[in-house]
């Protein structure tokens, strides 16, 4: 097709085709105004001269102005000023020319102030008209093609921030704006650029009339309860959504790996956007409490947690922030993450990053001593439930004696505050990381009674967005797959915080920290998993697979509840808590343990930790009153794997036995079945 030929040449070849085009507009306006003026003095004399020296000079004109560098497609009200501009030169040098050409030298000034004004009006008329209109069209005629292949869009929201989006995305190479809506009455029925804006009671019939594949959601000012009755609104639609950034990501950027973002850097819809409440904002403060001009450490720093801590630490002003982690490059990659912050914020303050276990006791002692540090965060922690089901021996050790030996070395160092990082499946635990955290917590509260502890607190919550282990980025990548998306249960409900309200929620708890208090976050209802998989098929564009709608794309696959899961996490042991200076803050004091009988677990833990009996191990976690309750056999991997070995050779069993009989083996052990 010819049109798709020419706007595939080379450059160099549109600007020579531009040039011969407007030397016939130049031409044409020639031979018209002459037509006109009858004085037709043939090409061979004077009108040959005339339109030589004025075409040329004319072309140069138009070549300063940018004629021939400026995209067409991209024309506007600067390209056409600039079009009107150069034809009047070039009317001048019609004048001049014809003057000089066809009377004397002497009377070139007089006869050009007497040619008539309409034949300069005629001739520049007809040269600006042309090559304007004319480069509107070719404008028109390549949006045309392009929008053929370009994804069909509706921008929800005919604002300031929509029309910015709408003008945005004109130079796009993935979209083309078909329709804009709006709840406000105001707007609905005007046109944005030559573009209708409808009622969102239209939106079905437009989604499939126009072929429309994505909505953008262009109202970044709008809290989140009306963004959810919107998105809920589209939910019903099955059509891919995506939203501009939110007002404080564009004046400063969502993370520092993206600052200052765009109004056209279009995400997909966030999980937060579906919980149908705002973000907790934080008391500055409190934030500040036990962080400013103090030397700050953070276990577990390149964790989801930690690093959103450390973060969060760094732009409080510490006199020096200390990341301790085992892992090499999260570590790594936190400290760059902090190195970034301090600079964009000028804020001078040591960072100092160590590599460690919390189980190293002499390690931790060293530390803390040499830094003088001031404030802990423990948020180092082995936290997916099924996982350490698998690994009880490191779960324990980790989660119960990494948080004993950083508490014990707090103490020895005089340290201030110690806010444990916990979870609200500490609460009535099911699971042995659950059941570890409320120990690590007893062992807080425990050592709070000593006389030169620290003030010691703990903080929970619920699920954290977009953390590792978090549902649902492991849904974006089953849906991206192609699904199934698997959920444990169709019942099974969690609540939710965003990665930021979590770090502030433990930063404030600081402030308010006393004698060993446990604090929570409002988080507003919770949310069931089923649902929140279906709403995230639906804003992809995607539609639920079921048996009565087998043509679906996304199915959901309930695999069975895992070692340790419970249908409903709480988060509070009693029913007694209490506000606090923060209006969506609550705190409990807890039944407590005396440090004695604490100490009394943590020893009996330690022997069977080292010897390796799981047995041992859950009857210890059963009877050190943490509420502990299993609802499944010991599924230690290690374990397993020796019960079974164990019964081979008393049956004098010298090859690999069948499936079969390990799971006959297994069971008579009352633990979970294996196979293989």
């Amino acid at each position: 097709m010819l049109p798709h030929l020419l706007f595939n040449l080379p450059r160099n070849k549109k600007k020579i085709i531009l040039v011969l085009f407007d030397l016939l507009v130049l031409l044409l306006a020639f031979s018209v105004t002459s037509l006109y003026t009858n004085q037709w003095n043939g090409f061979l004399d004077s009108w040959y001269i005339t339109f030589t020296m004025t075409a040329f000079l004319s072309i140069l004109v138009f070549s300063a102005s940018g004629f021939y560098t400026t995209m067409i497609r991209y024309m506007g009200t600067n390209q056409i000023l600039k079009i009107l501009l150069a034809t009047l030169v070039s009317t001048g040098f019609y004048i001049v020319f014809y003057s000089a050409a066809n009377y004397s030298v002497s009377n070139i000034i007089t006869i050009s102030t007497q040619i008539n004004i309409g034949v300069a009006a005629l001739y520049s008329g007809l040269v600006a008209i042309i090559i304007i209109v004319s480069r509107l069209l070719i404008a028109e005629l390549y949006a045309f093609i392009t929008s053929r292949s370009l994804a069909k869009v509706l921008i929800y929201g005919a604002g300031h921030s929509g029309v910015q989006l709408l003008q945005a995305l004109k130079s796009s190479k993935q979209y083309t704006v078909v329709a804009l809506v709006d709840d406000d009455e105001a707007l609905q029925g005007i046109n944005v650029n030559g573009l209708k804006v409808y009622n969102p009671t239209h939106l079905a019939k437009l989604v499939k009339a126009e072929n429309i594949t994505q909505v953008l959601l262009a109202m970044p000012a709008l809290d989140r309860e009306k963004r959810k009755e919107i998105i809920d609104k589209l939910q019903s639609i099955s059509v891919k959504v995506k939203t501009i950034p939110a007002l404080s990501e564009l004046a400063d950027g969502e993370d520092h790996s993206e600052p200052n973002k765009k109004i056209d850097q279009l995400r997909d819809i966030g999980v937060e956007d579906l919980l149908g409440r705002d973000p907790v904002e934080p008391i500055q403060s409190m934030l500040e409490s036990c962080i400013k001009d103090k030397v700050v450490l953070v276990t577990g720093a390149g964790g989801s947690i930690g690093s959103e801590l450390s973060r969060q630490i760094a732009k409080l002003s510490p006199a020096q922030i200390i990341l301790f982690d085992l892992c090499e490059f999260a570590l790594y990659q936190v400290e760059r993450d902090i190195e970034k912050i301090a600079a964009e914020e000028s804020t001078k303050y040591k960072i100092t990053s160590l590599l460690g276990n919390v189980l190293e006791k002499e390690r931790l002692n060293e530390i803390f001593t040499t830094f003088k540090v001031d404030t802990i965060y423990h948020a180092a922690a082995y936290k997916h439930v099924p996982m350490v089901e698998h690994n009880i021996i490191a779960g324990v050790k980790n989660n119960v004696f990494g948080t004993l030996h950083c508490a014990q070395a707090a103490i020895g160092a005089g340290v201030s505050t110690f806010v444990l990082v916990s979870t609200d499946k500490a609460v009535r635990p099911t699971n042995v990381m659950g059941a570890t955290k409320r120990l690590a917590e007893q062992i807080l509260q425990g050592l709070a009674q000593k006389v030169d502890a620290p003030k010691y607190c703990m903080v929970r919550f619920g699920n954290v967005l977009d953390s590792s282990g978090s549902v649902v980025p492991l849904f974006r990548e089953q849906i991206k797959a192609g699904g199934p998306i698997t959920v444990t249960h169709p019942e099974i409900i969690r609540y939710f915080m965003t990665v930021p309200e979590a770090a502030q929620l433990v930063l404030q708890a600081g402030a308010m920290a006393n004698n060993g208090e446990v604090f929570v976050l409002d988080m507003g209802e919770p949310v069931k998993i089923a649902d929140l998989a279906e709403k995230m098929i639906n804003l992809m564009g995607l539609t639920l697979k079921t048996e009565d709608y087998p043509a679906g794309d996304i199915e959901i696959k309930y695999t069975g509840l895992r070692p340790g899961e419970k249908l409903f996490e709480e988060l509070l042991v009693g029913d007694n808590p209490w506000g606090t200076d923060h209006p969506r803050i609550m705190c409990a004091e807890e039944f407590k343990l005396p440090w004695e009988s604490v100490r009394t677990v943590l020893d009996g833990l330690e022997k069977a930790c080292d010897s390796g009996d799981c047995e041992r191990v859950r009857e210890l976690l059963l009877t050190s009153e943490t509420g502990y309750s299993p609802n499944e056999a010991i599924a230690d991997w290690v374990w397993k794997e020796k019960i079974i070995k164990s019964a081979a050779e008393k049956d004098n069993v010298v090859s690999v036995f069948s499936a079969d009989k390990a799971k006959r083996i297994v069971d008579t052990k009352n633990i979970e079945s294996v196979e293989g």
